[in-house]
């Protein structure tokens, strides 16, 4: 039996999973919406991996988390490697991309920058304060442009004059966007203005100050928008370099640390059909005044986070808590 291993990237927006073998070739993936409940997508991810996966010829011994709920599916998965975001995308670019020296990464809710010199993380920054260069910015003005945000990289690419809309924020965007519509702006040249937006958006707050070396590679859910590609192929006067896999990276990333790692635990699809509840839980142990989170494995205490000092800690044998 070979040996697999599994790597999801859980994020606010998106859910990604992979699991490759050892050399890093992919046998199973999917990227599906987290929609505000990452256990259950986890959950839908595993459906999902299960049927692509052979198991009469692959065993999982090994898995890794990442994204902002990569501690909690951690837990939930028994996960051999927790690694932040920043870790997972720049492992997973390096290994398919050695010579990358500037990583952009743009995604549901949050964008950043990881610049790298000779394999090595040097620098990096990350924005999520603001929405306008993510891609849910562009999905609410495909929205309300009537259309679907997977059209706009096309349409945009047919704009011959791209309209300027200011980029300083989702509010000025949005309503100087109403405001070019209503002016007689075509359709094409206002997506297209979008896509560059965000593009400034992100140059002028997550890489401000950062210096661009090519080669750029650029992933993320918003890396599969052409108009976008454009815009900072543009911006940038580089090659902009985009893997068929650019959305999964994160996943990809944390999947290989995994299988680096060493350490091994058996895995089973069986985990989906496990009922795992969260619960906050204030502690009063002390003036910090701590909420605790609390992961339940079939009402069974199985973790729990959160606590400043011993106070906050909770033991198993403490578990009084009704979920």
């Amino acid at each position: 039996m070979k040996k697999a291993y599994l790597g999801v990237d859980i994020g606010s927006i998106s859910t990604k999973g992979v699991i490759i073998d050892k050399n890093n070739h992919i046998i199973a993936s999917d990227y599906l919406w987290t929609e505000g409940n990452p256990i259950n997508a986890v959950k839908r991810l595993l459906k999902s991996l299960e049927k692509q996966f052979k198991k009469d010829e692959y065993e999982i011994v090994a898995v890794g988390t990442t994204g902002s709920a990569r501690k909690l599916i951690g837990v939930v998965l028994d996960a051999t490697v927790v690694k932040n975001e920043i870790t997972a995308h720049a492992v997973g670019t390096t290994t398919f991309y050695p010579d990358v020296r500037t990583i952009f990464e743009i995604g549901g809710q949050d964008s950043k920058i990881i610049l790298v010199d000779d394999g090595i993380v040097v620098d990096y920054a990350m924005n999520t304060l603001c929405a306008a260069g993510t891609g849910s910015f562009l999905s609410s003005q495909a929205k309300r442009l009537g259309m679907e945000v997977e059209d706009f990289g096309p349409l945009a690419l047919t704009s011959k004059n791209p309209t300027n809309i200011a980029a300083r924020c989702t509010v000025f965007a949005e309503s100087d966007l109403v405001h070019k519509a209503q002016m007689g702006h075509k359709k094409e040249d206002i997506v297209a203005g979008l896509c560059k937006a965000v593009v400034t958006n992100y140059l002028n707050n997550v890489s401000k100050g950062k210096r661009i070396a090519s080669p750029i590679v650029f992933q993320g859910g918003v890396s599969k928008n052409v108009g976008v590609i454009k815009a900072f192929e543009e911006a940038t006067e580089s090659r902009i370099i985009v893997d068929p896999n650019s959305h999964l990276m994160g996943a990809l990333g944390v999947a290989i640390l995994a299988r680096k790692n060493k350490e091994e635990k058996p895995f089973s699809f069986s985990i989906q059909d496990v009922e795992f509840k969260t619960k906050g839980v204030d502690c009063n142990g002390c003036a910090n005044h701590c909420e605790i989170i609390c992961v339940y494995k079939d009402n069974k205490l199985i973790d729990s986070w959160g606590n400043r000092c011993e106070r906050g800690a909770i033991k198993e044998r403490q578990n009084k808590v009704k979920v």
